[in-house]
């Protein structure tokens, strides 16, 4: 497989048994992401517009879901989470990172090859280095919890201040008492004071598996408090308009149920009656006209 064949042949990133020893150059991330609509960013990674992204702020779990499985993407969701601040939507453009457990013989010659270039030995740094305002670090950590804290408050208090979204990790987080303050989404599968290690960083901005999920770096992350979804750059405006047209249905369903004439299977989840079903359409046609 070609990611793992150029596992040792790009070794950039290094902090002490933790490095990056893949990424995706310029033209693979135009490759893997070809159906892309949208602007890119210098590295080829998807540029949603920030006009979209503050439209998919508006969509619930169930929007996403009801658009995704029909283009062919039945794996981008992922539950079960300790959510922090589980009110405040996260919404942004992933940037993955990819660990494993750690691997002397695969370390020894990162770490010689870090050393050579000159690198500094905090790869989890690097990686937050490449954030950019509107991005969301996703990090597959393989759900350690015990020595899988990928930031604590201080880190953690950067992510936020450099993207004012969040985080996904499937793994921990620790110092939480100092990142509970802080306003920012956090997905996260526990806490623990250890600090991170006996993990090795392989891969930026690459394909990473999030839970059952698999996420590729410029997916929209949107998350609630049911879960996250990871959606394609090429099926964000497909969710968005699909949402538009979903919430005049609830709208119109719910306005005739609280005038309680109708019983339910009259109404949902489509009026059986040609008047009502009349009804509906121009309500919807009407509501649609006006946005």
């Amino acid at each position: 497989m070609k990611f793992f064949a150029n596992l040792l042949a790009l070794p950039l990133l290094l902090w002490p048994a933790h490095a990056q020893v893949f990424t995706f150059t310029h033209d693979e991330m135009l490759k893997y992401t070809s159906r892309n609509p949208f602007d890119r960013f210098a590295d080829g990674r998807p540029k949603v517009p920030d006009a979209i992204l503050e439209k998919v702020k508006a969509l619930s779990a169930e929007e996403v879901w009801a658009v995704l499985p029909g283009g062919g993407f039945r794996n981008q969701y992922e539950g079960n989470w300790r959510i922090l601040h589980p009110n405040r939507k996260l919404v942004g453009r992933a940037v993955t990172a990819q660990f494993m457990p750690a691997r002397p013989d695969i370390a020894d010659i990162m770490e010689a090859d870090a050393k050579a270039k000159g690198l500094r030995d905090n790869g989890n740094q690097r990686v937050l280095d490449l954030l950019q305002p509107g991005d969301v670090l996703v990090v597959d950590l393989f759900g350690k919890v015990e020595e899988g804290t990928i930031v604590g408050d201080n880190l953690a208090t950067y992510i936020y201040a450099t993207t004012g979204t969040g985080l996904v990790v499937d793994g921990a987080i620790r110092d939480l008492e100092g990142i509970q303050p802080i306003d920012m989404s956090v997905y996260c599968r526990g806490a623990h004071p250890t600090p991170i290690r006996n993990v090795m960083l392989t891969g930026i901005n690459v394909p990473v598996r999030i839970g059952g999920a698999t996420v590729m770096p410029g997916d929209v992350v949107f998350g609630d408090n049911e879960g996250v979804y990871f959606i394609p750059p090429q099926m964000v405006k497909p969710v968005v308009d699909k949402a538009a047209e979903t919430h005049i249905h609830d709208e119109w369903t719910q306005m005739k149920f609280k005038s309680g004439k109708y019983k339910s299977t009259d109404i949902y989840p489509s009026p059986r009656d040609p008047a009502l079903q009349k009804e509906y359409e121009e309500y919807k046609k009407e509501k649609l006209g006006q946005q």
